[in-house]
């Protein structure tokens, strides 16, 4: 049987918040939970079904593959296809569905593993992506408190929470329902500072602006993401800092198109150098080539040069540039060029004419043709 719509199962618009989807797995869960359901074979499956789908789309990456892919992105053992979560995962789905209504801590049952990811937006010209760069950026964050070394405490001493007895995590009991979360006294730390540090406040860090020198591979394009490992936030003590991920940008250009690793152009040509043929130099990220442009050539004629493209950051592979011709009418002519052009015109005449005009002759045949069709 195939699987449901991920939007569908949560009954919510494609385009919901991030809030409007936490309401909508509450109401879910809540309604399909098997222990309230005991012995509800359908109950238990939609219960899972409605995990799983939380788990994709309250995850921007997730959500941004399944809305592009749908389940086929998630084939091959990407997060949230894994078919939902077994009675061992109670504490965290609990944690997390009444977490805000019994005031619970960070992190869960379990405690935060780490510190929270950044983001940041790195906008580049089509040259500095083709070509790579090294580039300086500051992002602001949250980093250790120096001055008591994470810990929070200005004296170096912490005490065992007395609430949850240092497990960082304390127990509800709501009638049926069994709820674990994170400890609201200790914040899930399970322990408490008596003598708070007095630039963190307690924390263990401090927000701060960061400098950092970001490399960036030769051949990236809008949407790839650089990760620096362990230059997000800080975390709680003894917990690692969360990642950095840079995403990319690239301007548009005013002469060149991309389109994965090939490059696009048009190339303005006189009528003179379209009917006799001629040889152009025309520009590439490289610097500038000689293009061949046959006699008789039409507007919107591509030409292709190999290898004038964009060097994969992935396969190494170069792509091609396209030059599409596009033959300009002269402007500002003088009165010796309209002499000519006049002398010009008046060899076409007659019937003769149209061998000359392929293209409007085409056209003048299918106007025939439907006025034909319609007179008949």
């Amino acid at each position: 049987m195939s699987k449901r719509d991920y939007y569908e199962v949560l009954g919510v618009a494609r385009h919901a918040s991030d809030e409007e989807l936490k309401k909508a797995y509450r109401r879910c869960a809540m309604k399909h939970h098997p222990d309230r359901n005991p012995g509800n074979a359908e109950a238990e499956v939609a219960f899972k079904e409605c995990k799983e789908a939380y788990e994709v789309l309250s995850d921007g990456n997730k959500r941004r593959a399944y809305d592009q892919h749908g389940h086929a992105a998630f084939e091959h053992g990407m997060g949230g296809g894994g078919g939902g979560p077994g009675y061992a995962d109670m504490g965290d789905i609990f944690g997390d569905i009444f977490g805000n209504i019994f005031g619970g801590g960070a992190g869960g049952a379990r405690g935060p593993r780490r510190g929270a990811d950044v983001g940041y937006v790195m906008e580049l010209s089509l040259e500095e992506a083709v070509g790579g760069i090294d580039r300086q950026i500051e992002i602001p964050t949250l980093e250790t408190c120096d001055s008591c070394d994470g810990s929070g405490s200005a004296d170096g001493k912490v005490e065992t929470c007395e609430t949850c007895g240092g497990r960082g995590q304390v127990r509800f009991q709501r009638g049926i329902f069994s709820m674990q979360q994170g400890c609201p006294h200790c914040g899930g730390r399970g322990q408490t500072i008596s003598n708070p540090c007095g630039d963190c406040h307690g924390q263990g860090r401090v927000e701060r602006n960061k400098t950092l020198q970001v490399k960036i591979p030769a051949g990236v394009d809008t949407g790839d993401r650089i990760r620096l490992t362990g230059e997000g936030e800080a975390g709680p003590p003894g917990v690692p800092p969360g990642d950095l991920y840079v995403e990319v940008r690239v301007k548009e250009h005013e002469i060149f198109q991309r389109d994965g690793d090939d490059l696009h152009c048009d190339v303005p040509i006189r009528i003179s150098q379209a009917a006799l043929g001629d040889t152009i130099r025309v520009p590439t990220l490289g610097g500038e080539v000689e293009l061949r442009i046959p006699a008789e050539t039409q507007t919107s004629k591509v030409f292709r040069l190999r290898d004038q493209g964009v060097k994969s950051v992935r396969s190494r592979r170069k792509g091609d540039l396209y030059c599409r011709a596009v033959v300009e009418t002269p402007v500002n002519l003088t009165a010796e060029q309209r002499d000519l052009l006049e002398q010009f015109e008046a060899t076409f005449v007659g019937d003769g004419a149209r061998k000359h005009s392929p293209r409007s002759s085409t056209f003048i045949d299918g106007v025939k043709g439907f006025w034909d069709r319609m007179t008949s």
